[in-house]
């Protein structure tokens, strides 16, 4: 069944396109990754929305995901609430309208 994860994160001051340019030209080598789309919610704030065939796909492209952020980590800032510097979510679809 098709799952989704969705992350936010929030830049550091002047660093939205060091983290975007993390995310092109292949860079983010997720494997099973069907699309990612990067949504801005507001000033410093990002919202990434993956689309997986199955759960089992995107656990298994958790290394890859992980090995993303650590290039460009730096450039978050902490979320609080002791979330870190993401705020990850991740599950099978339930309801898909088009």
């Amino acid at each position: 069944m098709v799952a989704f994860n969705i992350v936010k994160f929030k830049v550091k001051s002047g660093q939205d396109e060091a983290f975007l340019e993390a995310h092109r030209h292949g860079k983010a080598n997720w494997p099973g990754l069907v699309r990612c789309n990067i949504v801005k919610l507001g000033d410093r704030s990002y919202c990434l929305i993956g689309e997986w065939p199955d759960m089992e796909t995107m656990a298994a492209a958790r290394p890859n995901m992980i090995a993303t952020l650590d290039t460009f980590r730096a450039v978050l800032d902490d979320l609080g609430d002791g979330r870190g510097v993401t705020d990850a979510s991740s599950g099978e679809v339930v309801l898909m309208v088009r």
